[in-house]
């Protein structure tokens, strides 16, 4: 790993997209941030292919990450993703393109756990080999499909070595601090869990995984980046509030949530999901075991 080894990141200007830039500079690479911002070191829109071709003309690159999100804030309803399904779908195949022109050796992608499907898995632990980007229903299916797509063009492409990082649910620095300004306001509800979990994982771990993951791991391979304590979401939102001493959350029963119709479908979902691939193969281990160490640290921050 030297300071001239060049890693273009598409989605450089978001909070994940942030850690990620931060890890690489801290292993040493040079990262070149693909945006339509003006903060942008190359500017581009990845679902305009002319565009984005002509940006990269010349350009030599060793690896592409793709981080890209078309969210500005946490979605609410199902129709709040369709960008963001499109952007894995035509605007991966555009940077694949691209990848090819520049002599990009690896690519990576931002993935997630919910490819496994957005429902109770009850006690069966989910490893890379489960099923992936097709077990739901109608509501779904397209965010199924945007995931599914973006791994099968990012691992499958040929000359390309490709890594998928599926992420457990977000928090931390860049993030966290949007629910605690709801729950200072008292706009957001700890909905009953149920014994119902989800995997999380700290943004600065979703980071260090991406920097890890441009020299290691196999080529072709995805990794589950999870944490080591799945959390349901209202155990979460409560975690928050006693950590940041904020006003209670006051107890919303799941069905309250059906307007606002994906967080309604991700309040139902229960999964538990292993890092052991991870651990073994990237030589990733979660600085924070559990939400509740990274919030502590976060406070203290």
């Amino acid at each position: 790993m030297t300071d001239t080894k060049k890693v273009l990141l598409a989605g450089a200007s978001g909070v994940l997209g942030h850690h990620i830039a931060d890890a690489l500079r801290r292993h040493g690479y040079t990262v070149l941030a693909l945006g339509r911002g003006a903060e942008a070191d190359i500017t581009a829109d990845i679902m305009n292919r002319d565009q984005l071709l002509r940006a990269l003309e010349g350009q030599r690159i060793d690896t592409v990450i793709h981080a890209a999100t078309a969210l500005a804030k946490a979605p609410m309803k199902h129709r709040d993703m369709y960008a963001t399904n499109a952007l894995r779908i035509t605007g991966t195949a555009n940077l694949v393109e691209a990848a090819k022109l520049v002599g990009a050796r690896r690519m990576i992608a931002e993935s997630m756990v919910f490819g496994y499907g957005y429902r109770d898995f009850g006690d069966h632990v989910i490893a890379e080999s489960d099923r992936y980007g097709a077990d739901g229903d109608k509501a779904v299916a397209p965010h199924l499909e945007g995931m599914r797509v973006k791994e099968e063009l990012m691992l499958g492409t040929p000359g390309i070595e490709g890594i998928s990082l599926r992420y457990g649910l977000f928090y931390g620095a860049g993030g966290t601090e949007n629910l605690v300004g709801m729950l200072r306001k008292r706009r957001l509800p700890a909905v009953n869990d149920h014994g119902r979990v989800l995997p999380w994982v700290n943004l600065a771990d979703a980071g260090a995984a991406a920097a890890l993951a441009v020299e290691g791991g196999t080529p072709g391979a995805a990794y589950n980046i999870v944490d080591d304590s799945p959390l349901g979401f209202g155990a979460h939102v409560r975690l928050l509030a006693e950590a940041f001493r904020t006003p209670a959350p006051f107890t919303a029963p799941r069905w309250l949530l059906r307007p606002m119709s994906y967080i309604h479908t991700v309040t139902g979902v229960s999964m538990r999901v292993t890092n052991a691939k991870a651990k073994a193969e990237l030589g990733w281990k979660p600085r924070y075991p559990a939400c509740a160490d990274g919030v502590r640290a976060l406070v203290q921050a």
